[in-house]
Order: structure tokens, then C-alpha cells, then sequence
């Protein structure tokens, strides 16, 4: 007996130690796919299979859009795809929406394509924007009859599918955009491309197994003339890598088959490793006029870092003070900082109280500093270019860049969105998406926010009419809104995610 603990001790020590340094795998798709028949299984035996629901109401539980499509010919038929809650189709602007998504083992979406002839519906699962609850997708699935059924079509290793493109002529030709894994690298990414409908798939377009395919365009009067924007990242439960040497702008003019880096050095466009998310655009009357924005993680001068608002601290204010220094420090600018929520500093320390202990050397200098110092210092404070607009008039040989000053419109979380949309109308009408939603009347030498009040923040689409200037919808966090005059006044609709509407 007196050997026995310390055997069991050193077995419970070997137990953990392997436990904590075991490689941890992502779940393949075959053990995805199995898990979701035993659900199927349990699920059919349920005992809650015969309990009814009510609707406890009222209330307006929306959540966030990533995509829409519109019907041409009626504009007051569409698809509304939710990133965590299916797909919804209306048939009278908005009033009201069906579910259409609800019978397929997924629920995450990416994109969603419509082919308005056959009436073709195809969806990309597992949402593009990469934040930590972007939760992964099983492939792709088609709908011949409204939602009725699905097919499905495979690419389970996509996880998140950024763009469906859909050969305007052809319905067998389709193209997907696939990113890949969020938090492990694999191969299963890049642009995908299919000659038969779906049966089988071709990866035509591949970097490195980080670096996968976000966004993508085609020139609707050429379809063999595609764009894609690859896109390198990495994500671990600790750190987020946004942004890598080889996200760029690819090209092909043979279909997709073979592709060639059009933002390399020489192009006017960003490279090396600040290059983040890369969404592009083109002009549907001339295809040659082409946008992109690019979260643009390259560090500005030093003299970006200081801090030029002297009626407030900021946490860099707070980085390598002498006890001398922190003594000196405005009170009432002091309190203000420890007393904002966002700091989430304990209510129980004041501004004469942490100076105190400070002065005494109960805390060191740095107390602030070394509290605050997180990812979230990175988040709000890197002082990184972020959004920035390009344009090319030759089609993607040469690239501009549109405005002098900088957009607020992201600061180093890009990642979350990265879209950019121009006008079937007018060449010189963009608008960028991001915490707030900027309109561009002139190339994109100036922006102004088109957002109001009744519009949630953090906005992930826009549709814009082909034969209303300035008939709008968009998608956001809080659901979807309608305007017809450029943002002026909006409407919301598509509170449906939990099955409420608006």
C-alpha cells in the first residue's frame, strides 16, 4: 500500500501530461458527416418530437446577414442568408419570409447564388467572416424547387465559402470560393470550379494550405474572365494572424483554369506581409474598371501612435510611466479612463486610490498598463492602416489608390469584414462595408457613412439596383434594411432568424 499512491500519482501525472501536450486535430469530414446521422438517429427518438411550440413574443430577434439576392425582373423577391440561421425567401419586399433551409444538416452560411431562369438555388455553408464564433460549413448544396429539398454537393473541407459564381450561360459551370479551415490549416481551399452541375469539383486555384479564396468576381459580358482575392490567415484560441505575403488579387481569362497574381510589386497594389482581406468589384457596363479594398495591415509612422487628444487618456498614456510620472497625471482625466466600461476596470478603484498605492508602492507604475495589455490593446489601438480602396481601369493591370485621407471604417479587425459593392448604374458609385457603411459618389476620393439610426452597426452586404439609382439592401448584424434613396431613410425588415419578422 505505501507504493500505491505515488503509482497512481505519476500515472495521473503522465495522464495529464499527455493530455496537454496531444496535438489537437480538426474533426474530419468523414466524423462531421457521422455525427450528424447519430443526431438524426436521436433526434427521431426524442421525446420533445411530440411537444408543440408557441411563439412567446412579441420581440424581433434578428442576427447577422451575409448575404442577399435579388430577383431582377422583381425586386420585391429575394433570399436573405444569415450566417447562423438559414436561408429566407420573400415574395413581397420584405413584409414577410419563409424559411427555405430548415430541412439541410447546416444552418451556417458563406454565400448564396441564384440562377433566376431555372430558379437554381445554390448555397456555400459556413460563414466567411473570421471571427472566433464563425462557425464552419459542410460544403455546398443545391435547390431545383425553392427549398422544397436539397442536394448536396460536397466540398465538406471548404468549412467557410466566401463566393458562388454562377457562368451566366452555362448552368453546369459554377465556381466557389472556398477559405478553409478557421483554426487549422488544410488543402481544402482555394477556388473550386465544376463542369457538371456540382458532381464533381476541380481545386483550380491553390496557394498554401493558409492561404484560401475570399472573394470573387467575373466579367458578365466575358465569364472566362475571373478575379479571386486570397486571402492568408491563421487563428488559434490565443492569437489571430490577419494578414500574410501571399493574400493578393488573382486573375484568369481561360475560366479559371489557370490563374495569374495581378497585385504583385510594380502593380500599385499593397504586398507583402500587412495584406489582410481583399474583397473585389467589377463594373458590370465596363468591365475593365475594377475596385478591391484591402485591410491594409502595414504599421503608419510612429507619429500615428500619439495620442493628440489632450482632453482624454488613451492606455498608450499609460505605457512605461515612472512613479514620478503617474503621480503627475490629470485626475480628472484619470477617473474618466478607469470609470469607462470599455476598460472594465473594478468600480472599487478611483483615481486618488490607485495614486496612492502607487506612491506608496503598493502597485508599480505600470498598474494600468500591465491590466489593460491584451488582445484588446491590439483590437482598438495598433495603429495599422486598415480599409483602403484601389481602383484599376485596365483590368487589373495597374492599381490606384482612391483617396488622400483614411476610412473610418475598420480598425485592426478586417477580418470581420472586407467587402466592397459598385453600382450596375454609375461607375463612380461604391459603397464599403464595415462597423459603419460608406457611401462613394466619386471613384472613392471621398466617403460619407450612410448609415442611420434605426440601421445596426456592422455591415457585411449590399445589394444595388440595375434600374433604380440608389435602391439599396442592406445586410448587417441586426438584420436587413431597404432604401431608395441612397441611405437617406431606411426601413428595416428580416428580423427572421429566430422566425420573428418585421
Amino acid at each position: 500500500m505505501r507504493n500505491a499512491i505515488p503509482k497512481l500519482l505519476l500515472s495521473l501525472v503522465l495522464l495529464i501530461s499527455s493530455t496537454i501536450w496531444a496535438q489537437v486535430k480538426p474533426t474530419s469530414a468523414a466524423d462531421r458527416l457521422s455525427v450528424t446521422a447519430q443526431r438524426k438517429a436521436l433526434s427521431a427518438q426524442s421525446l420533445v418530437n411530440q411537444v408543440p411550440f408557441r411563439n412567446v413574443g412579441p420581440a424581433v430577434m434578428s442576427g447577422r446577414v451575409v448575404d442577399v439576392d435579388v430577383n431582377p425582373a422583381d425586386p420585391t423577391e429575394f433570399y436573405v442568408a444569415y450566417a447562423t440561421g438559414g436561408l429566407w425567401h420573400t415574395i413581397n419586399n420584405g413584409q414577410s419570409f419563409v424559411s427555405i433551409f430548415d430541412s439541410t444538416d447546416i444552418l451556417t452560411i458563406g454565400d448564396i447564388a441564384v440562377n433566376w431562369k431555372s430558379r437554381a438555388i445554390w448555397v456555400g455553408t459556413g460563414e466567411v467572416n473570421s471571427s472566433r464564433s464563425s462557425y464552419a460549413g459542410m460544403g455546398i448544396y443545391r435547390s431545383n424547387n425553392n427549398g422544397k429539398s436539397w442536394q448536396y454537393l460536397g466540398l465538406p473541407e471548404s468549412h467557410h465559402i466566401g463566393k458562388i459564381l454562377l457562368h451566366p450561360t452555362d448552368e453546369s459551370v459554377v465556381w466557389v470560393a472556398a477559405l478553409g479551415h478557421l483554426y487549422s490549416s488544410n488543402k481544402d481551399r482555394g477556388v473550386y470550379k465544376t463542369s457538371d452541375g456540382g458532381q464533381q469539383w476541380k481545386q483550380v486555384l491553390y496557394v498554401d494550405e493558409n492561404t484560401g479564396a475570399v472573394d470573387m468576381e467575373i466579367n458578365p459580358t466575358n465569364p472566362n474572365e475571373l478575379y479571386a482575392a486570397m486571402w492568408y490567415k491563421t487563428r488559434s484560441a490565443s492569437n489571430l494572424v490577419e494578414c500574410g505575403k501571399t493574400s493578393g488579387i488573382y486573375k484568369s481569362t481561360n475560366g479559371g483554369d489557370q490563374w495569374e497574381l495581378i497585385s504583385g510589386e510594380g502593380s500599385g497594389f499593397p504586398n507583402g506581409d500587412g495584406v489582410g482581406r481583399i474583397g473585389v468589384a467589377v463594373f458590370p457596363k465596363n468591365p475593365s474598371v475594377v475596385y478591391a479594398i484591402v485591410d491594409n495591415n502595414f504599421r503608419q509612422p510612429d507619429t500615428a501612435k500619439k495620442n493628440t487628444d489632450t482632453t482624454r487618456y488613451v492606455l498608450s498614456d499609460f505605457q512605461n510611466l515612472t512613479k514620478e510620472s503617474f503621480a503627475a497625471l490629470d485626475n480628472k482625466k484619470l477617473q474618466a479612463f478607469i470609470s469607462s466600461p470599455r476598460n472594465g476596470i473594478p468600480a472599487k478603484y478611483t483615481a486618488a486610490g490607485i495614486k496612492e498605492s502607487v506612491a506608496n508602492d503598493r502597485f508599480p507604475a505600470s498598474v494600468i498598463w500591465d491590466y489593460l495589455n491584451d488582445a484588446n490593446t491590439a483590437l482598438f489601438e495598433t495603429p495599422i492602416y486598415g480599409a483602403q480602396v484601389y481602383k484599376s481601369v485596365d483590368a487589373g493591370k495597374t492599381w490606384t489608390k482612391t483617396h488622400e485621407k483614411g476610412i473610418n471604417l475598420y480598425s485592426t479587425y478586417g477580418y470581420y469584414f472586407g467587402k466592397i459593392f459598385v453600382s450596375p448604374i454609375q461607375e463612380n458609385k461604391i459603397v464599403v462595408t464595415g462597423v459603419d457603411v460608406l457611401m462613394s459618389a466619386d471613384g472613392g476620393k471621398t466617403f460619407k457613412s450612410i448609415n442611420k439610426e434605426n440601421v445596426h452597426s456592422d455591415h457585411h452586404v449590399v445589394w444595388m439596383s440595375a434600374t433604380k439609382d440608389g435602391h439599396f439592401i442592406n445586410g448587417n448584424d441586426g438584420g436587413c434594411n431597404i432604401t431608395y434613396d441612397n441611405g437617406e431613410h431606411s426601413v428595416l425588415f428580416g428580423g427572421c432568424r429566430y422566425g420573428q419578422t418585421v
